[in-house]
This record gives C-alpha cells, structure tokens and sequence, in this order.
C-alpha cells in the first residue's frame, strides 16, 4: 500500500512539474515556422507556410513604432505587435508593444492570460503595479507597486492584473513592452466585467462587489472603450 501510493504522489508531481513545463508557447521544433493566415486547418496557433515560400517581409512590419499615437477617453493607446501583423512570429514566443500615454492617462487594470510582459520607460514618467493572486496569507491579493522614470525597466508576471499611469498632469509618457508569447491576449477588467456581451446579471455582479443594483446597471450602460489596437 505504501508502495503504490508513494507511485501515485510521484506521478502528480510528476505531471504538475510537466503542466508548469508547458504552460507558455511551445518551443519551435525548426528555425521558423511562419504562419500561414490562408489555411484552412486550425491548430494551437498557426499552421507553418510553406518554408520555400518564405521571404524577408514574413518576418518585417513597418510598424511605425516611433511615432506618437492618439490616445483614448482613458488616456492610453496600446500599439500591439504580435503574430497577426508579423506572420514570422508564429511559434517563437515574443510580441512587443508600444503604449503612448497622455497626461493622467492610464493603460486600466487588465491582465495578459499568456504572457508575462517587460516594459521600458522611454519618456516621461509611469507608476505602475501588479496584485498578486489569491495565494495564502500573507501574499493574498498583495498590491506591489512603483514609480517609473525615462530608462527603469518593470516586469508584470503572467496573467496576474496590472496596470500603468501616468501621474503627470502636462507632459504625455511612453512605453515600449515585449510580452513572452507570439499572442498574449488582453483582459481589461473593467471591460470584461461591465461590458461583456450579453451583460453578466446584475445579481450576479451586485452580490459579487457587494453594491446595489443600480449601481452595476449604470457601469453596464457605460461605453466601454478598448485602447489596444
């Protein structure tokens, strides 16, 4: 009996150990694999274009990174390259943004289900903060959080709710981010929650944040405007 149970508790760290292993884009298994948008057959990501087909602009964009871009009613506009402009990303595992603030602006608390994401200030000045998950005490739901000048460097771990924030009332700031997965999803919360299509019920959302009724529909009616772009 003790045997098979030592087996047992072996084989689920064993695939616990594993599942972590996986848990982020697959290693390439050749140089490249560049996605070939037009095929019919759906996989975990995208199927490989033919590599004699392959040329320089699989792997290029002129993505237009250094210019100043329009921000929205949140203050932010986030410029994602990921691998649905650049069919050469497909399978290696990186994407980069660039998000422009304006004075007060702010990229709103949203998560990235795929990627954990490294940002550079390259103007201005960002505070910035994550919130752990729903660990055990004394970690639970703990707010880690600093202010960023032109140069610091910040790291969000994967999928846990973050945001960014301008607190300069005059001057914009900007932003470059590499995100480790070829397509790292966004979830803005605010979005999510009050936005979704069709609506969460309002009973669910009232009980949930422990609010009235009226409250929630008047989040719900609220536009709620997307800045990834």
């Amino acid at each position: 009996m003790t045997t098979s149970s030592s087996i047992l508790l072996l084989a689920a760290l064993l695939a616990l150990v594993s599942w972590q292993a996986i848990a982020s884009d697959p290693d390439p298994l050749q140089d490249f694999c560049v996605a070939d948008m037009h095929s019919p057959v759906r996989v975990n990501g995208f199927v490989c274009k033919n590599p004699m087909e392959v040329n320089a602009d699989d792997f290029f964009k002129a993505a237009n990174l250094d210019k100043p871009r329009v921000t929205n009613k949140v203050g932010s506009n986030v410029t994602l390259i990921n691998v649905m402009q650049i069919a050469g990303l497909n399978t290696l595992g990186i994407s980069i943004a660039r998000i422009d603030y304006a004075p007060l602006g702010q990229n709103p608390p949203h998560t990235h289900p795929r990627a954990t994401e490294i940002l550079t200030v390259l103007e201005g000045t960002l505070y910035v903060g994550f919130v752990t998950s729903n660990q055990p005490a004394p970690n639970r739901n703990k707010f880690l959080s600093k202010v960023l000048n032109k140069g610091d460097v910040f790291v969000f771990p994967v999928g846990l709710i973050h945001f960014q924030f301008n607190p300069n009332p005059h001057q914009p700031a900007v932003a470059i981010a590499a995100l480790s997965s070829q397509n790292p999803g966004a979830i803005t919360i605010a979005n999510a929650v009050f936005g979704s299509d069709p609506p969460i019920s309002d009973d669910v959302l009232s009980k949930a944040f422990q609010v009235e009724k009226n409250t929630i529909d008047y989040l719900q009616a609220q536009f709620w405007e997307n800045n990834h772009n």
